[in-house]
């Protein structure tokens, strides 16, 4: 009888053991790549798997807005400029502003749209324009990256959402390192934060019907010390990834973290990445120390984009809007180091 007893004793145990054990093998890292780096200096603060190959979903649209600025500040375009409208573009699908085939809107409102609601139907919108096709402005793009150095980047797309088959391979494809070279070069050469830092505006404010508001997905923002962009991006193939950056005292930061398993992991892995940049820094007095970043001071002959006033095909892209329409999921209380 005992050893009846000790048995069932013994399966038991063993029984609660397989249903414990396999759960925590089964959690996820909290990202598959990061990085942080001295946004002034371009110093690496902090690197984990840093050239992880990896879609990067909507923080493609980085690359997008870099582009639109080179033809503002080339002349080509100016911040009037009416983008109409195309079928195509209408249809994207994923987050957008559902525009509407034969509307038109302003560069600089399709570029608030890009940044704070992620539009992919203003993303294909701009690329029609600019590049007379979406493929011809993804090969500017492409191009740009290489200026860059962006030496393990492809680009297929000006949104980042998926291909049709849903492979991986077919889709844009980047890692932490290089998504940190094209967020150091639009902080130093762009306005890039006007438009990333915007938390709230409303688009087609002018229209009787379909107003939207639009609300930016970075949750950082308001939420995190310093926090004023850059940008978010999900799909199931990428995972949550997002190109951060902060200013503290004076300096600045860049942070990029690339297929965490949620948003709240991602967020609050971000935070941890971002005060571990700040506190890897050099001090002031030290000879590896630059002097802080700040923002770009940019006439209007040398960048067409200036300051606004702070004013949201089913099947290709369903997962986009998990990421960015979800509520925050935490607030930050972190010392400003």
């Amino acid at each position: 009888m005992s050893f009846l007893r000790l048995s069932l004793v013994s399966g038991l145990f063993v029984t609660l053991a397989a249903g414990i054990i396999p759960s925590v093998a089964a959690q996820k890292p909290a990202y598959k790549g990061a990085i942080v780096v001295d946004a002034l200096s371009g110093k690496v603060l902090f690197e984990d798997n840093p050239d992880l190959v990896n879609p990067p979903a909507s923080i493609t649209k980085l690359m997008t807005f870099l582009i639109v600025h080179d033809q503002l500040s080339s002349g080509a375009l100016n911040l009037q400029t009416e983008v109409p409208v195309s079928a195509a573009s209408s249809r994207i699908g994923g987050t957008q502003v559902w525009l509407k085939h034969g509307e038109s809107f302003s560069v600089e409102e399709m570029l608030y749209a890009l940044m704070i609601q992620s539009a992919n139907d203003c993303a294909h919108a701009l690329a029609s324009l600019i590049g007379g096709t979406p493929d011809e402005f993804v090969e500017m793009m492409n191009a740009r990256a290489r200026q860059l150095g962006m030496t393990n980047t492809t680009f297929r797309s000006p949104h980042g959402l998926p291909t049709s088959n849903r492979r991986i391979a077919d889709g844009d494809l980047t890692s932490p390192r290089d998504l940190s070279l094209l967020s150091r070069h639009l902080l130093l050469h762009t306005d890039v934060l006007k438009y990333s830092s915007i938390k709230v505006r409303d688009f087609r404010t002018d229209a009787t019907k379909g107003r939207i508001v639009m609300r930016n997905h970075n949750h950082l923002l308001e939420r995190l010390a310093g926090v004023d962009g850059l940008k978010t991006g999900y799909t199931r193939g990428a995972g949550f990834c997002l190109a951060a950056t902060a200013s503290r005292n004076g300096r600045r930061v860049i942070a990029v973290s690339m297929g965490s398993p949620s948003g709240k992991v991602r967020d609050l892995k971000m935070a941890e990445l971002l005060a571990k940049g700040f506190a890897n820094l050099p001090a002031i007095d030290s000879p590896l120390s630059v002097a802080p970043l700040a923002s770009p001071v940019l006439s209007a002959n040398q960048s067409p984009i200036q300051m606004a006033p702070p004013e949201r095909n089913v099947m290709q892209e369903e997962d986009a809007a998990l990421e960015d329409d979800s509520p925050p999921v935490i607030i930050f209380k972190i010392r400003d180091l």
